[in-house]
Order: C-alpha cells, then sequence, then structure tokens
C-alpha cells in the first residue's frame, strides 16, 4: 500500500484494484491543475460571481446574550445552493471539465453536496447522477426535487441501512464500472486519498476568508473555532485557516443522537475506534469484529460512521477536540437562532450552536466563538416539524 495522503497513521487509500488508476488521474489532474493559472482564475471567477464569495462574518449579537459571550457566525448558509458544498463542487465539476470528463457521480445525505454536484452538472452541461440513502429521499425530498428540476438522476440506495454510508458504497461501485467517461466528485474530506487533500483545499476558503475578516472585523483572531462534525469537509475547511493559531481553539461537534450510551448516535470520534472505511483508515463506528455500526441522528448530513482521516489525525494529536450534542439540544439551537437572528440554520450546524450555548457560565464573557453556520435550515423543516409540532 502506497503511503500517500497520510495524516499520521490515517488516510491512504484502500480501494479495488480498478479504481486505482482512475484515482490516480485524479490526483495527477489536481496537482497539474492547481497552479494552472486558467484553472485558478475560473475557478475564483465562479467562487465571486456564481456562488456569491467572501461570505460574511455576522455577530449574531442576541444569541450571544444567550450564550454570554460573543458569538460570530460565518455564513456558509448564504453560498449559492444553501451550503459549504458548493465551495468543493465547484472546483472537483471545474477539475472534471479540465480532465474531459462527460459524466459526474455523486454521493449525498442531506442532499446539500448532491444539490451543489446537481447544479455544477447544470452548469457544465454534464450528465450527473446522485446516489443517495432511501431515508435520506425521504427526509430530505425538498432537496431531491430541487436535483431533478436541475437536471441530475437520483438514485435511491435502499440496502444497509439506507444512509450516506450506503450512498457512498454504492456510488463507488457505479465509478468502478463506468471509469473511463465518469468522475467521482466525493463530498466529504473522507475516502481514499486524493479526496480528504483534494476537498479540504477546495474548502479552505472558508478559514481563509474566516480569519482575515476576524482581525478586519473584530481586530484579533477569536478564542474558539467551532464547526460541526460528520465526514468533516466544513470543519477541516474553517480549521484550515487556523491551525496554525496555537491560541486558536478548535472544537469540532458531533451528533450524539438520543445519547451517547443509547448507541443511537454519530459520534466516531467519541466512541469509535480505527478502522478502515471507504478506502481510509481512520476512526469508525464498529463492533468487536470490525461490522460498521448503524448510526442515528437528527441532521442527515452528520449520519454517518466514518470521519475524515485528518480529524482523526487532529484528535490524536491535540490540536482539536472533539465533542458530541444530543438531538434535543441541536432542536433548541435551531430554534434559538431562528426566534432571536432570523437565521434558520441547517440541523448539521446547529449541532456546532448547541455546544456553544451549553458553554454559557464556563468560557468567560470575553470570548470571542466563530462558528462555521455551514449551511441553511430550509431543507430541515419537516424534520423539525415532526420533532417539534408547532400546533
Amino acid at each position: 500500500m502506497k503511503l500517500k495522503g497520510r495524516y499520521g497513521q490515517y488516510g491512504g487509500f484502500y480501494v479495488p484494484e480498478v479504481l486505482i488508476p482512475a484515482i490516480e488521474e485524479i490526483e495527477a489532474a489536481y496537482l497539474r491543475f492547481q497552479k494552472d493559472p486558467a484553472f485558478v482564475g475560473e475557478l475564483n471567477s465562479l467562487l465571486a460571481d456564481y456562488a456569491g464569495r467572501p461570505t460574511p462574518l455576522y455577530h449574531a449579537r442576541r444569541f450571544s446574550e444567550q450564550t454570554g459571550f460573543a458569538v460570530w457566525l460565518k455564513r456558509e448558509d448564504l453560498l449559492h445552493g444553501g451550503a459549504h458544498k458548493t465551495n468543493n463542487a465547484l472546483g472537483q465539476g471545474l477539475l472534471a471539465k479540465y480532465m474531459g470528463k462527460k459524466k459526474l457521480i455523486a454521493e449525498t445525505g442531506a442532499g446539500q453536496h448532491g444539490l451543489a454536484t446537481a447544479m455544477v452538472g447544470a452548469l457544465f452541461g454534464m450528465e450527473t447522477k446522485i446516489f443517495m440513502g432511501s431515508i435520506d429521499v425521504a427526509r430530505q425530498n425538498v432537496n431531491v426535487h430541487k436535483m431533478k428540476l436541475l437536471g441530475a438522476e437520483v438514485i435511491p440506495v435502499s440496502g444497509g441501512t439506507g444512509t450516506l454510508k450506503d450512498a457512498i458504497n454504492e456510488a463507488l461501485r457505479y465509478w468502478t464500472a463506468n471509469v473511463e467517461d465518469t468522475f467521482y466528485l466525493f463530498g466529504t474530506a473522507g475516502g481514499p486519498h486524493p479526496f480528504p487533500m483534494i476537498v479540504r483545499q477546495f474548502q479552505s476558503v472558508i478559514g481563509r476568508e474566516a480569519r482575515a475578516q476576524c482581525l478586519e472585523r473584530i481586530g484579533r483572531l477569536p478564542d474558539v473555532v467551532a464547526a460541526c462534525v460528520g465526514g468533516g469537509s466544513n470543519a477541516i475547511g474553517i480549521f484550515s485557516g487556523f491551525l496554525n493559531d496555537s491560541s486558536v481553539r478548535l472544537v469540532g461537534i458531533e451528533g450524539a443522537g438520543r445519547g451517547l450510551e443509547t448507541g443511537h448516535h454519530c459520534a466516531t470520534l467519541n466512541k469509535g475506534a480505527v478502522g478502515i472505511l471507504h478506502g481510509a483508515q481512520t476512526y469508525v463506528l464498529q463492533d468487536a469484529d470490525g461490522q460498521i455500526h448503524e448510526t442515528e441522528c437528527v441532521s442527515a448530513g452528520l449520519d454517518y460512521p466514518g470521519v475524515g482521516p485528518e480529524h482523526a489525525y487532529l484528535k490524536d494529536s491535540g490540536r482539536a477536540e472533539y465533542v458530541a450534542v444530543e438531538d434535543e439540544q441541536v432542536l433548541d439551537a435551531f430554534e434559538m437562532l431562528t426566534r432571536l437572528e432570523g437565521i434558520m440554520p441547517a440541523l448539521e450546524s446547529s449541532h456546532a450552536l448547541a455546544w456553544l450555548l451549553s458553554q454559557k457560565g464556563l468560557l468567560p464573557s470575553r470570548t470571542v466563538a466563530v462558528v462555521n453556520l455551514s449551511g441553511r435550515g430550509d431543507k430541515d423543516v419537516g424534520i423539525v416539524e415532526e420533532h417539534r409540532p408547532m400546533g
């Protein structure tokens, strides 16, 4: 096994032999085009004029009164498509175009990566297939309709748990049979090398902007940077801007679901063990025999039994810490930001907000916290209504 794409012991690529040429082709193209002035110029233009970057840094004053310290929101929810997923989809979609690929495939959980890929497929005129767990198709039906309107084919995956893990399995199977003309636009900072490296790079724009905005708006770096973690792309995107600033505490927040001791959760870094999932060595929710646990939490985007390998490394090294919040706390945070700021956060992002609320009285009042508001919550209204009926 080649020692590529390693973060300490984590990462690498453990894939069927038939996929190795395709993966190496993507890596070679990425290393070539990331320095190509035409590619960089086109991507920067798309990020600005199509996606709407830079996204604002917003001081949530009324929400801050509830935490007892200053909370600033990095507004990825305002990005075209409604979530941070657009950054990576544009980068990889453009890479596919420069490689001469005609077809895109992607996996999706909450539907935001599928939506972003469908947008890019429409933009570049590429045939697009989105693999999505059947459970997620039902609970994120608004995004499914959007993907179809954009011309993508949505393929429900009913095997296994019918969630993100199974969608990735099916997408990898399809790619194995169609590597010649198809580009797998991987959605999170996980999977086999070079995907964690590529996704991190295309999401690092969040961290670069946030760091510069803190210095300009607040006059100093934040004390805490918080982000939700499923696979981990939005978190690694914002963390990357502050990794070298030892004074900045990096906190990733996972889904404890109904509680860490119930088994109904998706807190991989809190309760997992080292294993191999979807082509990489990382922390995995598994039993003593290596069988993957079922996961369960209120947000589809965090419902995943693995995590990106760089997060596994950051946990072990102590540079970042990873905590978990329960579904009820998440729903409380969703309601609070919506009512106090007129901003409806995605349930994924609400995990990070819930942790900040739990720190009331624990962090000094002079604390400045930046949270990556990774997406907007209109896709989650049905789920919230199910749990908290308005009457």
